[in-house]
Formats: C-alpha cells, sequence, structure tokens
C-alpha cells in the first residue's frame, strides 16, 4: 500500500520494534497524528481465536468510562410505549417498519447504532443482508435486542460500544479522541482492553490478547505493552 509524504514523516517517529507503555504510546499517537481534524484514537487488538470456528468469535459490548467522543447516532424498532421510552431516552430515529422499509429501498444507514425490542424482530429479522455486513444487526449478545429500551440507549449514547472480532481474528475499537486529555484516553483504552479480556471464549486456549497498537484516523500505528493490565 502506497503511503503519503505525512504519513512516512509521522512513521519516523515509531519503532516499529518497540512495545510502548500505556503512557509513551498515547503521547506519541498524538504527536503522529497528522490531520487537521480531531482524529480517533483506534485500538486494534489480535485475538488468539480462530475465527473460522463459530464458538470463538466474539461479539459483546464494551463501555468506555469516558465515552468515544462521537455524537453516537442511535435507531430503535419499537413501536407503541416502548418507543416512547426510546425517544424518552434521547434515540434518534424510532420507528418500525417505515424505517426497515428506508434501509432497505434507500440503503439508509446513517446511524451507528441499531436497537431493537424482542417483538421487533419479525421487522429486523429481513434486514440481515442490509445491516449484518454493516455491524449494526441488532442482537441480544450485542445487548441491541432488549425490553429495556432506555437503558440501551443512554448506556450506546455514553460510551458503550459493541466490539466484535473480523475474519482475521481481530478487534477494533475507538478509545476517544486526539483532543481528549492522556488521562482519560489511557483508561478508555486499560479499560476497554479489560473488559475485552474477560469475553475470552472457552474454547480458546492459550493467551487471548496477542498483541496491541492504538493508532489515530490517519497516522501509524504505536505498539503497546500491556503488563500490567488485567488481560489474558
Amino acid at each position: 500500500m502506497r503511503r503519503g509524504k505525512k504519513y512516512l514523516e509521522a512513521k519516523k517517529l515509531v519503532d516499529s520494534l518497540k512495545l510502548y507503555s500505556i503512557d509513551e504510546a498515547v503521547e506519541l499517537v498524538k504527536k503522529v497524528a497528522y490531520s487537521k481534524f480531531d482524529d480517533s484514537v483506534e485500538v486494534h487488538v489480535q485475538l488468539g481465536i480462530d475465527s473460522t470456528k463459530s464458538d470463538q468469535n466474539v461479539r459483546n459490548t464494551v463501555s468506555l468510562p469516558h465515552g468515544t467522543g462521537k455524537d453516537v447516532k442511535v435507531l430503535v424498532f419499537a413501536t407503541g410505549e416502548k418507543a416512547e421510552e426510546a425517544k424518552a431516552a434521547g434515540a434518534d430515529y424510532v420507528g418500525s417498519d417505515e424505517l426497515a422499509d428506508k434501509i432497505v429501498k434507500e440503503a439508509w444507514s446513517d446511524f451507528d447504532v441499531a436497537i431493537a425490542t424482542p417483538d421487533m424482530m419479525r421487522v429486523v429479522g429481513k434486514l440481515g443482508r442490509f445491516l449484518g455486513p454493516r455491524g449494526l444487526m441488532p442482537s441480544p449478545k450485542a445487548g441491541t435486542v432488549t425490553a429495556d429500551v432506555t437503558a440501551a440507549v443512554k448506556e450506546f449514547k455514553a460510551g458503550r460500544l459493541e466490539v466484535r472480532n473480523d475474519k482475521t481474528g481481530n478487534v477494533h475499537f475507538p478509545a476517544g479522541k486526539k483532543s481528549f486529555d492522556n488521562e482519560k484516553l489511557k483508561e478508555n483504552i486499560i479499560s476497554g482492553l479489560e473488559q475485552l479480556s474477560k469475553l475470552k471464549p472457552s474454547s480458546s486456549k492459550g493467551k487471548f490478547i496477542k498483541k496491541v497498537s492504538i493508532a489515530p484516523t490517519m497516522g501509524p500505528g504505536v505498539k503497546l505493552d500491556t503488563t500490567g493490565m488485567d488481560i489474558v
């Protein structure tokens, strides 16, 4: 992959063979973020799983103590009283068949999280091929199929986010923005990794969290030394 001049200049600041402490990594990742906007700081984790085995795949949620710094748009599939609860909790879009039709007919996906009450699975079930590839399909395992829409909406707005491995067995999640102070970024990163560690499938043997790096939206990654963290 061909890299631009700014990326290559930023890359010179990173020792690709070194594992950086959390303090060093957070400081460095801000230096190598070369964009003019407020980059997200992403955490990239290599897991010790076989992603071809369904019982080793990871899909759940973690809650970051300081949120992600992003205005999370939440869609809720609900009707009646539950729809009113979702609106009161701050959901951006609430509805039923009309929202499903919009997703199907317009390939609409202007939201970050989709939540559904259990009775709405009759509507949501037909959306798998539209929402699945985008990682937006509601799932009980991810806490996005629930009767408690008030709690779900508030938690996802506040910094709860879904984590799921990709086909290569890696997990990626945002830990905040470049503008966050260092302590908040550190706490988000450590908390996210420790929660992820507790999601280790019982059929996965050996070390679960194998390698971790953090990187800005635009800039090179920094390898993280996880010594001292409560991870397996």
